[in-house]
């Protein structure tokens, strides 16, 4: 049989997660098209797949199964509605805002470990509209097998998320510091920053090149992972993708620090921070095996697979277990005017 999937996204960083789905998808022998409700992605296409340009080709597409990346989307598209996520547990936000959020949409959720599994078959308990179902995540899959730098100098790659609560980007003091460091020339550094950044902030980046430090404007940051040795951030959940290929991670004033991160809060102590983590020292590694084992425990590069064939057989199985979604006309309302759709 010939099943139809639809990856629905919005912003550009979802491409990356999208892409090993589609590449599977493909594998396997089904069809696949893209949506976006946002029209600045649209320019990535026809590079990144199949774009379908209207809700209405959308509805005329019929897919079987919509792979959505964003938090909401249209409900009167055709098929099962999987939850396959756009990031990782980044500990920004209260439970009932952040991750774990029930927003009514979705048939089936693929988790991406025991840590978010877990929460997400109680909420499944308490809702009963929907299945969780561990699978790891499509995102990573590039990142297996694990690989080390070869180069002579050291790479740290600096990221950071796009909230100024957060963003080291806003500390003026992190940034100096951050460019002193790349003048020195003892390590090179490589930046990528979260697309929805403010521009002001990127400008100082890119202002800032030189021998020793460079400014990648890219969504598929996976390659940036594999060149670095440890990375320098704050609170993005870009972290926790980077720490999967067993490297530290030094972050500034992290919202929730664990044993697995070198956490600061000092300007002063940046540099010796980094030094630490490119030791690698073995209390820290075991922390970082601990982390993986429970965030995302799946090395073998195939969460894409189990994503895919976990969405056939949820929707060739008996659903009638599950309660009806709710109504939820608030949410709906604001994606049908989001999308200037408003046909029963």
């Amino acid at each position: 049989m010939n099943y139809r999937f639809l990856i629905y996204i919005s912003h550009t960083y979802a491409l990356p997660i999208g892409g090993p789905l589609q590449k599977e998808i493909l594998g396997q022998g089904y069809e696949v098209k893209w949506f976006s409700d946002q029209e600045y992605t649209k320019a990535y296409f026809p590079e990144q797949g199949d774009l379908l340009d209207s809700i209405e080709d959308v509805i005329s597409y019929k897919p079987d199964i919509v792979l959505t990346i964003t938090d909401s989307l249209a409900d009167f598209i055709p098929g099962i509605k999987v939850q396959v996520f756009h990031g990782f547990l980044a500990n920004k936000h209260s439970f009932k805002k952040g991750h774990f959020r029930i927003r009514g949409f979705f048939d089936l959720y693929c988790t991406q470990g025991p840590s978010t599994t877990g929460p997400f078959k109680e909420l499944q308990k308490q809702h009963k509209h929907f299945e969780v179902i561990e699978t790891g995540w499509s995102k990573v899959d590039p990142l297996f097998p694990i690989q080390r730098n070869s180069t002579e100098k050291p790479v740290i790659l600096i990221s950071s998320t796009f909230s100024p609560k957060y963003s080291l980007t806003y500390d003026e003091e992190v940034v100096n510091e951050i460019e002193r460091l790349s003048k020195i020339g003892k390590w090179e550094f490589k930046v990528v920053l979260h697309p929805k950044l403010a521009k002001d902030k990127i400008e100082i980046f890119k202002d800032m090149q030189n021998e020793n430090l460079t400014y990648y404007d890219t969504t598929d940051i996976v390659p940036l992972f594999k060149k670095a040795d440890i990375m320098f951030s704050d609170t993005t959940s870009a972290i926790t993708e980077f720490i999967l290929q067993q490297k530290p991670v030094v972050t500034f004033k992290n919202n929730k620090p664990g044993e697995h991160f070198i956490d600061i809060a000092e300007v002063s102590k940046i540099e010796d921070a980094i030094t630490k983590a490119l030791s690698r020292p073995r209390p820290v590694m075991v922390a970082i095996q601990n982390y993986i084992d429970v965030t995302h425990p799946y090395s073998d590069g195939k969460s894409s697979q189990r994503v895919i064939n976990t969405c056939i057989e949820f929707l060739n199985s008996d659903r009638s277990n599950l309660k009806k979604k709710p109504l939820n006309l608030i949410r709906k309302f604001k994606v049908r005017k989001q999308l200037n759709y408003f046909k029963l």
